[in-house]
C-alpha cells in the first residue's frame, strides 16, 4: 500500500459516506495521511439523492476511531474566498498541506433549452474558479517537500455527448483542459498535477433501470465504485507516482474506451 504518512491531504467534496471523496478520506487516512475533510450539505440537498444527515462529522467520527488525524470545515466553495480559508485551516490543523483533491462538483441538470445564465455563473464558480483557486492557495504555501499533488476531477464528456448537463460538462470541460497548463505550471516547485475521471460511479443516485442498463454497456460488466476511484487516487498521492503530471487518467472498467 501507498505510504503516506505525515502527509496532509485536503479532499473536498466529503459530504456523503458512500460517495467518491469519502471512499478517498478512509483511502489516505488508511495509508497514514491526515485529512482535511471538506462539506457543503446545502448543495446535495437540492439533489434528487438528498443530503446525508449528520454524514461529514459521522465520517470524521469514523476515521478518528481508527486513528486518523481528521478535522472537517463546511464551507461553500461559490464563495470567493473559501478555496483560501479552507486551506488556512488545514495548515492550522496540521502545520501545512501536502496534496489537494479536488472531488468537489456542483451537478445540474439543464439541456440548451433549459440553459440560464445564473446556472452557468454557479457551476463555473464552484467547479472551476474554487478549484483553481484552490490550487493557487496551495501553490503558494508549499514548501517544496516531497509529495506535493494537486487532483482534479472531470466527467465524461471528453469521451461522448452530455447534452442534457451543459453548465456541467462545460465547468468540468475547464478542469480537464487546464490540467496541463497547471502540470507544466508547478513541477518546478515539486507539484505533480492530474486529473481523475471516476466514469459512471455507484454513488446511489441512480435507479435500478439506469444502474442495469449502464452495466450492460460497460465492458468490464459494472458500475465504478467510489473504492476503484479511491485507489487510483492513492497511488497518484504516493511517491510511485512523482513522474506522473498533466494527466487526465480514467478508471471506469473500459467504460471510456468503448
Amino acid at each position: 500500500m501507498p505510504d503516506l504518512t505525515n502527509r496532509v491531504v485536503i479532499v473536498t467534496g466529503a459530504s456523503r459516506r458512500v460517495a467518491i471523496g469519502a471512499a478517498i478520506a478512509r483511502r489516505a487516512v488508511a495509508d497514514g495521511a491526515a485529512v482535511l475533510l471538506h462539506s457543503w450539505a446545502p448543495h446535495d440537498a437540492e439533489q434528487p439523492w438528498g443530503a446525508d444527515a449528520d454524514g461529514p462529522e459521522a465520517l470524521a467520527d469514523e476515521l478518528r476511531r481508527q486513528g486518523g488525524r481528521v478535522e472537517h470545515v463546511s464551507a461553500d466553495l461559490a464563495a470567493p474566498d473559501a478555496p483560501a480559508a479552507l486551506v488556512d485551516a488545514a495548515r492550522t490543523a496540521f502545520g501545512h498541506v501536502d496534496a489537494v483533491v479536488a472531488n468537489h462538483a456542483r451537478s445540474s441538470a439543464q439541456s440548451l433549452e433549459d440553459l440560464t445564465a445564473a446556472e452557468l455563473d454557479a457551476s463555473f464558480a464552484v467547479n472551476t474558479r474554487a478549484t483553481l483557486m484552490l490550487v493557487k492557495a496551495f501553490a503558494a504555501g508549499h514548501d517544496g517537500r516531497r509529495g506535493g499533488r494537486v487532483l482534479l476531477f472531470t466527467s465524461g464528456q471528453y469521451h461522448g455527448a452530455m447534452p442534457a448537463e451543459l453548465p456541467y460538462i462545460a465547468s468540468k470541460a475547464a478542469l480537464h483542459e487546464v490540467t496541463r497548463s497547471l502540470a507544466v505550471h508547478l513541477i518546478a516547485r515539486g507539484i505533480t498535477v492530474n486529473c481523475v475521471n471516476p466514469g459512471p460511479n455507484d454513488t446511489g443516485y441512480a435507479d435500478p433501470a439506469t444502474r442495469d442498463a449502464v452495466a450492460a454497456l460497460n465492458p468490464g460488466g459494472r458500475w465504478s465504485t467510489p473504492a476503484d476511484t479511491a485507489r487510483l487516487v492513492a497511488w497518484l498521492l504516493s511517491d510511485e507516482a512523482d513522474w506522473v503530471t498533466g494527466q487526465t487518467i480514467a478508471s471506469d472498467g473500459g467504460w471510456s474506451a468503448r
